[in-house]
């Protein structure tokens, strides 16, 4: 018998799947137990509200993205840092060339989060990783006052990602941009 917290891990799976292939709307406790492969009265048993559910999707996709990207600060704390292992560093956070329902799903989340506050929290936690990566990355490449750069470089991250996801754009896209956003910011400093 499966223990109540891999029944609740594949729920939450089963969530982010259908949030990425067909959006939140799609969000049923029916089409939940269809793709989990479990019965409807798990699903309600171990979620009481849709509410929920979105925000233990969230809080899990948050875990671990949150871990993901603190792994790759971490892994850019070598002193012989250079642009070429930033590019590196953001084609990882670019997910490579293919967009699936896994890298749809945070978008959807996202916009659901502005929709209600309770997941903003959730959100906002996420954005706290995606900023610690890219004030780590912009501190090994020299640029000056990475702090207050992060926001803005993590903000074209997602505004290059939505793009990608809208027109299909290569995702080298996103790493010329931010190497030309850090040459842009190195250019200005007096």
């Amino acid at each position: 018998m499966p223990r109540a917290s891999d029944t609740r891990q594949s729920i939450v799976d089963a969530v982010l799947r259908i949030i990425g292939q067909d959006g939140i709307a799609a969000v049923t406790n029916r089409r939940i137990a269809k793709e989990a492969g479990l019965s409807l009265g798990s699903v309600t048993y171990h979620f009481a509200t849709q509410h929920e559910l979105l925000r233990e999707s969230l809080l899990h996709f948050v875990a671990e993205e949150t871990r993901h990207f603190t792994e790759l600060a971490d892994a850019c704390t070598d002193e012989r840092f250079d642009i070429g292992q930033a590019a590196e560093a953001v084609a990882q956070v670019a997910g490579g060339n293919a967009f699936d329902s896994r890298h749809i799903a945070p978008f959807e989340l996202y916009v659901q989060a502005g929709r209600d506050e309770r997941l903003r929290a959730a959100a906002a936690e996420c954005f706290a990783a995606y900023d610690m990566l890219a004030t780590r990355i912009l501190t090994q490449l020299g640029v000056p006052d990475p702090e207050r750069l992060a926001g803005a470089a993590v903000a074209l991250v997602f505004g290059q990602q939505l793009r990608r996801l809208a027109t299909g754009a290569p995702a080298e896209e996103l790493v010329d941009t931010l190497l030309i956003l850090t040459r842009f910011s190195e250019a200005e400093t007096p």
